[in-house]
């Protein structure tokens, strides 16, 4: 499968300079025949926490009616992030469209950045989700979300690509790269990370989206400038990866379960 990754200055809270972008990666994709193509979190808007104002909700959004056109006029998947509105809080969803415009896969960031804002106005969602595209199944997941390898051990039990949406400040460039690459190896998956570039409410965004193998290698890489990366990922490297070091075979969940329960009883916090 060829994927691409949608690097782009998303701007600060300005859907119609978003779309522009937008549109220009796609048609440039659509033209280097491009089947999966990955834009960062929160695409149109860049992070905002003015949900009241950006935030939308499935039924009428015209993100998703923006994206979903893109992907049908140019038969292409698109995975894309916007804020949905709930009754209490927003969620933070990272969505994944057919090249026929169905909604493959619609999931809610699980673990809102408590550091900083985000869960002041962002609830964590509570489901894995994962989608076929071509020959590979595919879970989304947003940024804050790379710091908790549970759930991508979880996702890689039957996901073979792991897709993580960001907006990474240049504060973070380390962890970025070396948790990416961590993800992929320990979960024997290929994996793609899209962040955004330039500059928004005062933070200045790295770039640095790459897609890597199932053993850790950058098979393609983007560093702080807009624009498009392409690679050709293959399902039969991860079977091989993963029948040659069988790593899975020697994991125990349910050790890790009751270690878990028995250090959470005697924790005094």
């Amino acid at each position: 499968m060829r994927v691409g990754l949608g690097q782009i200055d998303t701007g600060f809270e300005n859907k119609a300079y978003g779309r522009a972008q937008c549109a220009a990666l796609i048609a440039q994709a659509a033209e280097a025949h491009v089947e999966l193509l990955v834009f960062p979190e929160m695409t149109l808007t860049g992070f905002t926490v003015k949900t009241e104002a950006f935030g939308e909700t499935l039924t009428d959004s015209e993100t998703l009616a923006f994206f979903k056109e893109n992907a049908v006029r140019h038969h292409m998947a698109i995975c894309f992030g916007l804020p949905i509105v709930k009754k209490e809080k927003a969620e933070n969803h990272c969505i994944i469209l057919s090249k026929t415009g169905e909604v493959l896969a619609d999931y809610a960031k699980i673990h809102p950045f408590s550091f900083g804002t985000e869960a002041k106005f962002y609830q964590g969602g509570t489901k894995l989700v994962s989608c076929q595209i071509e020959n590979f199944t595919v879970s989304p997941f947003v940024c804050y979300d790379i710091r908790f390898p549970e759930i991508f051990q979880i996702a890689s039990k039957k996901s073979t690509l792991l897709v993580v949406i960001a907006n990474i400040p240049v504060s973070r460039k380390d962890d970025w790269s070396i948790l990416l690459r961590a993800r992929a190896i320990e979960n024997q998956a290929f994996v793609i990370g899209v962040n955004r570039t330039g500059s928004g409410d005062g933070l200045h965004y790295l770039g640095d989206s790459v897609v890597l193998s199932p053993r850790g290698k950058a098979l393609a890489q983007a560093g702080e400038n807009p624009g498009l990366e392409i690679a050709d990922i293959f399902p039969e490297e991860v079977r091989n990866c993963r029948k040659i070091f069988p790593l899975k075979k020697d994991r125990r969940p349910a050790l890790y379960h009751k270690l878990q329960n028995e250090t959470d009883e005697r924790s005094p916090l």
